[in-house]
């Protein structure tokens, strides 16, 4: 009898051990994360850091998949799988986010970062992201904003040089669908071209547009220098980008997986604009290398003195979010 008592034991603590790890092996889940830029990206930085802290927090209970290069479509139409839950998360251009929330256009206003480390604090700041997300969640459904990063800043590059404001005067450049974008640059003097990011290349090529403007890493890995040769530093917009996650996914999260989360979305906002900024000046250095003609000398005080009276009248009119960002942004020291 206590031998057999001994086998069923036995055989049942076996039975036990194998459900329990087939348990914990469905407890363990994939998603999906978006983008419509090419790996070695700050967006593929952020993805990174957010994938690698998500597993840690989880022990690796939630395994973020990582679909680069518009795989699953350019960034607005990225938003709306997103809100409709069929990605999981994505990092996405503010600049864009504002077809789904105008007032998202705040961060595309000209010269409202002053340079490298300002936009570094203003990205990392908790009082910056808190209005971020109380404004996607008052303004829009089905997503949240968790995170925020950056690829640097825009720059103009054709095939011509802008050295100060008149070298833009009649150009057509291709800029996102914003209002603000609109608005600047036909201050500037320039025609707005709108297109999605994938057509910029052919539409350099084929003199659809004069000037493409993006950070110097993102005209690298897209190659966007064959075409367009000339990189002019104008600095004139950040770059800036907004992490999410579907609302779908979230509310199937329990409180402790919401936690994990959050926290490895801050770890983005804290760590992805530094090595963003890291990768910017390691693309130019190789540009410079392969022969890209790189314009430093460029007047971008002609250009500011145009652009700042717009900054308070654009947020204004952009929106009670927008205007209380801006001013958040511009009070950062």
């Amino acid at each position: 009898m206590n031998s057999r008592a001994g086998i069923l034991g036995g055989l049942l603590a076996a039975a036990t051990l194998m459900w329990s790890a087939a348990a914990g092996s469905q407890e363990v889940k994939h998603y999906r994360f978006a983008h419509d830029q090419q790996l070695n990206s700050g967006y593929s930085i952020a993805y990174d850091i957010f994938s690698a802290k998500l597993k840690e927090l989880s022990k690796g209970t939630m395994l973020v998949d990582q679909y680069p290069g518009a795989q699953l479509g350019q960034e607005p139409q990225i938003l709306q799988l997103v809100r409709s839950g069929d990605i999981d998360f994505a990092i996405v251009s503010s600049a864009n986010t504002s077809t789904i929330s105008p007032q998202a256009g705040v961060m595309s206003l000209h010269f409202l970062f002053r340079n490298d480390q300002h936009n570094i604090k203003a990205l990392g700041d908790a009082k910056v992201f808190d209005a971020i997300r109380d404004m996607i969640d008052d303004t829009v459904q089905g997503i949240h904003a968790i995170g925020l990063g950056t690829q640097g800043f825009r720059h103009m590059y054709g095939k011509k040089e802008v050295h100060k404001i008149d070298d833009l005067k009649g150009y057509r450049v291709r800029v996102q669908a914003t209002a603000t974008e609109d608005t600047m640059f036909a201050a500037y003097g320039a025609q707005t071209v709108h297109m999605p990011f994938g057509s910029v290349y052919t539409s350099l090529q084929t003199g659809v547009v004069d000037f493409g403007e993006n950070a110097v890493n993102v005209y690298l890995i897209n190659k966007h220098y064959e075409v367009a040769p000339v990189l002019s530093m104008t600095e004139h917009e950040a770059n800036n980008a907004i992490l999410w996650i579907s609302d779908k996914l979230w509310q199937s999260l329990n409180a402790e997986q919401r936690g994990w989360v959050l926290a490895a979305a801050r770890d983005v906002s804290l760590q992805e604009p530094k090595r963003a900024f890291e990768l910017e000046r390691a693309a130019a250095a190789k540009l410079e290398k392969m022969g890209v003609k790189i314009v430093t000398d460029v007047d971008k005080n002609g250009f500011q003195k145009i652009a700042d009276p717009y900054l308070d009248k654009l947020a204004k009119e952009l929106g009670p979010h927008a205007d209380k960002i801006k001013t958040l942004i511009r009070g950062i020291n």
